[in-house]
C-alpha cells in the first residue's frame, strides 16, 4: 500500500524539496501552506502523487479545514512533515509583539495543530511519524533572535514532551535540526545574514535536497533527533559538555548592540 506523507510549509525550501523526495520514493504526498500558488506549482512538479491545501495551520479554522480535505480524499497519514516556519531575528526590544506571535505561530503552532490532528487515529493504529524541522537556536541561541530562538525552543518542547506520551504506542516523535540551508529565507528576511554568528562559518551550507533526502531517510526508519551536518552536531556535542563554552562562542562572534 502507498504510504502517505502531508507537509506542513510545503510552498519552498525544505518542505517542497521533501515532498518532491518522498513523491520520488514511491509516496503520496499531501501540501500545505498558505500560500496557494506556491503549492500549486510545487504540486504540479510533483504530478499525481501529490494534491495540495493552502491554510493557516496554525489557526482553528485553518487546521480544521486541512483535517477535513485530507479525510474526505485520503487516509490518515503514515507520516506528519512539521516545517513551517519564519520570523527574523532581532533583539526583544525590536520585536513588536504582534510579530512575536507569528513566530510563535510557526512553527509552534503549526506543528502543534498538525501533530494533534490525526493523533488519536495513529495511537489507534499504533503506527505513525511525526517529524519536526528544527533550527540549532532550539539548543543555542545566538545574539539578537530572541523571539525566533523562544519559538525554536517551543517547537523542541513539543518534541520531547511528545515523546514521553507516546512511548510503548508505536507513534514516533522526530526532531531534525540543520545548520544553515540554501534557501529564500535569508533573501526574503534582510539583515538576518549580518546577525549569523562568525562560528557559523565553520558549518557547510547544505542544499535543500540534502535535507529532503535526510528527512525521507527518517520517515522511512524513524530516528528520535537527527543533527546535520557534522560540524553542528559536533558544536551540539561540546554545549551538553560545556554549555558556558559555546554561549561565550556564539556572544563573542554573534551580532553586536
Amino acid at each position: 500500500m502507498q504510504k502517505i506523507a502531508l507537509i506542513v510549509g510545503a510552498s519552498s525550501g525544505v518542505g517542497a524539496a521533501a515532498a518532491r523526495e518522498l513523491a520520488g520514493r514511491g509516496w503520496e504526498v499531501i501540501l500545505s501552506a498558505r500560500d496557494q500558488s506556491r503549492l500549486q506549482s510545487v504540486s504540479a512538479s510533483i504530478g499525481e502523487a501529490s494534491s495540495y491545501f493552502a491554510c493557516d495551520a496554525a489557526s482553528p479554522d485553518g487546521i480544521e479545514s486541512l483535517e477535513a480535505f485530507v479525510r474526505e480524499n485520503h487516509s490518515v497519514p503514515d507520516v506528519v512533515i512539521n516545517s513551517a516556519g519564519l520570523g527574523q531575528w532581532k533583539r526583544i526590544e525590536e520585536t513588536p509583539p504582534a510579530e512575536a506571535g507569528l513566530m510563535i505561530s510557526a512553527p509552534y503552532l503549526a506543528a502543534f495543530n498538525a501533530s494533534q490532528m490525526f493523533m488519536r487515529d495513529m495511537l489507534q493504529r499504533r503506527s505513525g511519524t511525526l517529524i519536526h524541522i528544527n533550527s540549532p537556536a532550539c539548543f543555542m541561541p545566538w545574539p539578537s533572535a530572541v523571539g525566533y530562538s523562544g519559538a525554536r525552543f517551543a517547537l523542541r518542547g513539543l518534541h520531547e514532551a511528545l515523546r514521553q506520551d507516546l512511548a510503548g504506542t508505536g507513534v514516533h516523535s522526530c526532531h531534525i535540526v540543520f545548520g544553515k540551508i540554501d534557501t529564500e529565507y535569508f533573501a526574503h528576511n534582510p539583515g538576518v545574514e549580518e546577525r549569523m554568528p562568525g562560528i557559523a562559518s565553520t558549518i557547510p551550507t547544505l542544499s535543500t535536497t540534502q535535507c529532503a533526502r535526510l528527512i525521507a531517510g527518517v520517515a522511512e526508519s524513524p530516528r528520535r533527533q537527527v543533527i546535520h551536518p557534522f560540524m553542528l552536531r559536533l558544536y551540539y556535542w561540546n554545549h551538553l559538555v560545556t554549555p558556558w563554552l559555546t554561549s561565550f562562542l556564539l556572544r563573542a562572534t554573534g551580532a553586536k548592540r
